[in-house]
């Protein structure tokens, strides 16, 4: 018990440890359509699909990807926003045997295309939208199929319409076990280009039980989802979709979180009960005209995981006093994907706290030096994990691996202490990752976008602190002499280059940068400068 003293602010009902089925994550939709089959599994633009039909459906979706030629461990891509489609693809790429690649649809096109090329891609699900510009990087990667989904365009010869795949066949006959690969989930990293996180099935498997398991008041068949955040992200995918199909929810799906309308409209429709979200969505959601003056019914919110960016004390009490429900702050990473931390559903939530080790996950905070000398309740140091959700390693990344993984334990990169109840806070970024709005925004990648300007000389790029979305990317920039250039034409230069919430929303432009002995850009002294009001 001294070594793990959060177990004394568990709630309840909540185990210590848990028993973990020996079972592929597609188990979960099966079981669903088996209990409740004709209980809503996805609610999207008025259109709802049963747990049954989802299941069929996947069925004939991963039927019809052999058919292409995927074979057992091949990767294959998933570029599409919150939809039924997304669930379909997901889950029947999984029970074809494949691993699936998910991206962000808002990428830029070479941003996709790295990623495409790095787990070697051959089937694509893209959006219609998004199809023509990817269609024109397509010859620079190994993609042979692209499965469209949407009525924007019909497909050129070689790709297909998603509705396509859904033939009618109804049997998944691959074998997929617990230690198959399931995901590669890429996490950027500061030093170098994104990585492509292993996730086996039994990752997955074992963070959706330990979730359910920690969601005490959430039931099996009695649950509505209402999910905003991006599925692609395994926040989403994973505190969303896969709970959700665990505990045989219905998905109210959105595609665009920030549409703030929709969401109160779903809310006053479908009268969600679980609401995993961002602060900065919550928050938006309290200052809501409507919302304020009464005119919307939030009751039905009862449970609400808040991740990806720090919960201010403010938007969770008013929040809560909205809903009566209750928001729960946690802490996940792609690494262990992902949920490894949440405050309890009925017990003591402390502010600013990330919470309690999940059930099955030893943390230890280290010293910076060593990683290995263990700091006492209330020292800042590296917080590390263990636990059955940890990746097996990074994709084609040995040298990634080792440093992340060892001794059994995974290394976060983040800075933490522990007090004496067992509750974590997060300090600092060990990495220099930015986080607007609880999204990953890597500074090197936008420096490099921006570098390629005619114009530019030298860029840097940091968060810095923003009320409203918690941090904003600035660039710090030194021109090439002579030149003239204004914040305005680096956003549109952007624009080509970057998914638009990678773009700087601030610029400052320089006649050097501060740099260390050896040439090195000092990005945290670019940070101190600011929030000193000092220009260069």
């Amino acid at each position: 018990m001294n070594k793990r003293p959060w177990y004394r602010s568990y709630d309840p009902d909540v185990p210590t440890s848990l028993a973990y089925p020996s079972v592929p994550l597609p188990y979960f939709l099966e079981e669903s359509a088996r209990r409740t089959p004709d209980k809503p599994c996805t609610i999207h633009d008025g259109t709802v699909m049963t747990f049954r039909e989802m299941d069929a459906g996947t069925n004939q979706v991963a039927n019809s990807l052999r058919r292409l030629g995927m074979g057992k461990g091949d990767r294959v891509g998933i570029s599409l926003p919150n939809s039924p489609q997304f669930v379909l693809a997901y889950f029947g790429i999984l029970k074809a045997g494949g691993i699936v690649m998910a991206t962000n649809p808002s990428y830029a096109p070479p941003e996709i295309e790295y990623q495409a090329n790095d787990a070697q891609v051959r089937i694509m699900f893209v959006s219609g939208s998004e199809y023509a510009s990817l269609k024109a990087v397509q010859p620079r990667t190994l993609i042979k199929t692209m499965i469209v989904s949407g009525d924007q365009q019909a497909p050129k010869p070689g790709d297909l319409r998603f509705d396509d795949l859904l033939d009618g066949s109804n049997s998944a006959a691959v074998a997929v076990q617990p230690e198959d690969t399931a995901l590669l989930q890429y996490s950027g990293g500061t030093t170098g280009l994104a990585k492509g996180a292993i996730v086996l099935h039994r990752n997955l498997v074992a963070n959706t039980l330990q979730f359910k398991a920690w969601m005490v008041r959430l039931k099996e068949g009695e649950e509505t989802t209402l999910l905003a955040i991006p599925m692609y992200h395994v926040y989403g995918m994973v505190c969303g979709m896969c709970l959700s199909m665990a505990l045989g929810a219905g998905m109210v799906l959105s595609p665009n979180p920030r549409n703030i309308d929709d969401l109160l409209g779903s809310i006053q429709k479908y009268h969600p009960t679980y609401f995993p979200a961002v602060p900065t969505l919550y928050n938006a959601i309290n200052n809501h005209p409507d919302v304020q003056v009464g005119k919307y019914d939030l009751a039905s919110i009862k449970v609400c995981i808040s991740g990806s960016a720090p919960l201010m004390k403010e938007t969770k009490v008013k929040f809560e006093t909205l809903t009566r429900g209750r928001i729960c702050e946690g802490y996940g990473l792609s690494e262990a994907p992902t949920a490894t931390h949440c405050n309890p559903l009925l017990g003591l939530n402390k502010i600013g706290s990330i919470g309690l080790p999940l059930p099955d996950v030893d943390c230890r905070i280290v010293d910076l030096e060593s990683g290995e000398t263990d700091l006492p309740p209330g020292e800042v140091g590296e917080l590390i994990l263990r636990g059955p959700q940890v990746m097996k390693g990074y994709h084609n990344q040995p040298e990634e691996s080792a440093l992340a993984l060892r001794t059994g334990w995974l290394f976060t990169g983040d800075l933490a202490r522990m007090d004496a109840d067992g509750y974590f806070f997060i300090v600092d970024r060990k990495k220099e990752l930015i986080k607007p709005d609880g999204v990953q925004v890597w500074p090197r990648e936008v420096e490099e976008a921006i570098a390629t300007h005619p114009m530019v000389l030298e860029v840097g790029v940091a968060g810095v602190p923003d009320a409203y979305h918690g941090e904003a990317v600035k660039a710090w920039v030194v021109l090439k002499p002579g030149e003239n250039l204004e914040g305005s034409e680096l956003i549109a230069w952007c624009r080509d280059r970057l998914a638009g919430y990678k773009i700087p929303t601030q610029f400052e432009f320089r006649s050097e940068l501060p740099k260390s002995n050896v040439g090195k850009l000092l990005r945290r002294e670019l940070v101190r400068q600011h929030k000193l009001g000092l220009k260069g």
